[in-house]
């Protein structure tokens, strides 16, 4: 389902009710652009965290096309940009970057270490030796 386009911008929503802000600067929206949008998004429902409020916006420079995006989670905000020749392509930057900050994210608490886990798998060693 898809609500109106509001001065330069787009909302729509898609799965659960999840409202995606779209938003232009210097160029039109495509129906082409915003199902790659859309398409990329939903890769980053594979991770299982509530975004609230994703934000993002498209605009064109003299040369390059710029995307940005804001997006809310629980745990914080994840903010990223990329820049690139074709438009697409900087989406795709985009997306990839949110998604590593996800995984970053989800798996926080087990990139941490503690002398007792390391302590623990010595012994396990030692008695399996």
């Amino acid at each position: 389902m898809y609500a109106e386009i509001i001065e330069g911008g787009l909302s729509m929503m898609r799965g659960n009710y999840m409202i995606v802000n779209i938003t232009s600067k210097q160029m039109e929206i495509t129906p082409a652009i915003r199902n790659h949008v859309e398409n990329r998004l939903n890769k980053l429902n594979k991770w299982q965290v509530n975004l609230i409020n994703p934000h993002i916006i498209l605009s064109k420079g003299p040369q390059t096309f710029m995307a940005d995006a804001t997006i809310s989670i629980p745990n914080g905000t994840l903010v990223a940009g990329a820049k690139h020749e074709d438009m697409y392509i900087a989406i795709n930057e985009l997306l990839a970057k949110l998604e590593r900050q996800l995984n970053k994210v989800q798996h926080k608490g087990e990139a941490r270490r503690t002398y007792n886990s390391v302590k623990e798998s010595n012994l396990n060693l030692a008695i399996q030796q």
